[in-house]
């Protein structure tokens, strides 16, 4: 302002200067004359510029000052570099938002911001997602208004959030409830983020766990519990030897069945470890000859067994997890149907709501399944009359086995039955698995030249 003050101060002294010379040379009324009509001049002046000011404050800021003069220029300069660097601060700051709330949005956890009241300030998507909000009509409602689950209430009066709750929300039509960690965090003064995690899956996942651990346990410990009495008894009593045989075969059958599951176990385990199946190329033809050879075997002409393949059909895949999954097909069909009934079995390119697939059909003539019973088949250890599966020799991960290979595969498995007339599994391979013969030996040819 020093500065300012200077050129007036020059300005000023200048006109004196002049109207003192014009009144010593040419009389005092020229001179004041003179004064007055400079003092009007710079007052007009001034009152431009004022209001060239104002218009520019009040209409457009981002736009250049108007041009000045004199110490007015030193003025205007000065105020339109603070203008420039308060925008660009704001433009900083707005920028500094809009990064934080994409961010914010851009979070898998639910987030809301809460005042010292639990009023709620701003929340993201997950957070309307998982509490039901809108952000639009919720912002200044009171969070207890809108979620009125006792368990949070109770955990928001205590005021001791060290640690997360677990809130259980019920969720409309056939989605079930959704399980929700929520954990309060104080911030800056005295507000409050709402943090939530959908923990649904890994509750299930704990779940399944106990699950899988409970049934195992009970699988090996009926036939443990077998061999350990039978050797108990052929340890203390002295037994014909016909009956001596009879323990020792159902000994072994007992221990074959426990193989049976660790082998179906172990499989389970590879498929869930494993990263994705491979891309050989599999002969489905000779594959399907393997699957009948050992159905035949397992069935012992106690079924009229039919096998059709089409020999232009051949996938990409994984040849042993897929040998797994259709001789489990075919294996459960034997045992559960009875002697004297038929089992066709059929590998073909099927054409289902305008999309191309390899299908291998397993159609029996078995005592069929109830409706209720089919979401449930692919569960592990999931049977839906257990003595019948325990006597057939079944371990309860069959199917369990196929969902996992046909989900690598990028298939799937369709069941229907009905009670009395038998069931039908299908194991569906999309397209891009498909490949025809000729494809088949050319990749064949190129295998054995890069070996």
């Amino acid at each position: 302002m020093n500065s300012i003050w200077w050129r007036l101060l020059t300005v000023l002294g200048s006109v004196g200067s002049v109207g003192a010379a014009l009144a010593y040379f040419q009389g005092w009324g020229l001179g004041l004359g003179f004064l007055v009509a400079a003092l009007l001049a710079l007052w007009l002046r001034d009152q431009r510029h004022l209001s060239a000011l104002e218009r520019w404050a009040d209409l457009d800021r981002k736009a250049a000052l108007p041009p000045a003069s004199g110490p007015w220029d030193h003025i205007f300069a000065k105020l339109y570099r603070q203008s420039r660097e308060s925008e660009r601060q704001h433009a900083a700051l707005t920028d500094a938002l809009v990064s934080f709330r994409r961010a914010a949005q851009a979070l898998p956890d639910g987030v809301v911001m809460l005042n010292d009241t639990s009023q709620i300030l701003w929340c993201n998507g997950q957070a309307e997602q998982h509490f039901n909000l809108k952000l639009e009509t919720d912002a200044g409602q009171s969070v207890t208004n809108l979620l009125r689950a006792p368990d949070f209430l109770s955990y928001l009066a205590s005021g001791e959030w060290d640690l997360p709750v677990e809130l259980r929300m019920r969720l409309g039509g056939q989605g079930g409830d959704r399980i929700l960690s929520v954990q309060l965090v104080e911030y800056g003064n005295a507000q409050r983020l709402l943090l939530s995690r959908d923990i649904t899956k890994i509750e299930r996942l704990e779940t399944m766990r106990r699950d899988f651990v409970a049934n195992v346990s009970h699988e090996l410990k009926t036939p443990l519990t077998v061999l350990a009495g039978f050797l108990e008894t052929i340890r203390e009593v002295k037994l014909p030897a016909r009956q001596q045989e009879h323990y020792l075969a159902l000994m072994s059958e007992q221990a074959e069945r426990m193989q049976r599951l660790v082998a179906d176990l172990l499989t389970l385990s590879a498929l869930e470890a494993d990263r994705g199946p491979s891309a050989e190329s599999i002969d489905m033809s000779a594959l399907c000859a393997r699957v009948e050879a050992a159905a035949a075997e397992l069935s012992k002409g106690r079924h009229a067994l039919s096998f059709t393949a089409d020999r232009d059909v051949n996938l990409l895949g994984s040849e042993t997890e897929i040998a797994s999954a259709l001789t489990n097909l075919v294996t459960n069909a034997i045992r559960y149907t009875p002697d004297g009934g038929k089992i066709r079995v059929d590998w073909s390119r099927v054409e289902i709501g305008g999309s191309v697939y390899a299908q291998f059909a397993v159609v029996d003539t078995g005592i069929g399944i109830e409706a209720h019973h089919l979401p449930r088949l692919t569960e592990r250890f999931y049977r839906v009359d257990r003595g019948r599966s325990r006597g057939s020799g079944g371990t309860g991960l069959g199917l369990a086995i196929v969902k996992h290979v046909m989900t690598r595969h990028q298939g799937r498995l369709e069941i229907t039955s009905t009670m009395g007339s038998g069931s039908r599994f299908a194991a569906l391979f999309p397209a891009a698995r498909i490949i025809g013969r000729q494809a088949l030996a050319q990749r064949e040819i190129e295998r054995r030249d890069a070996a």
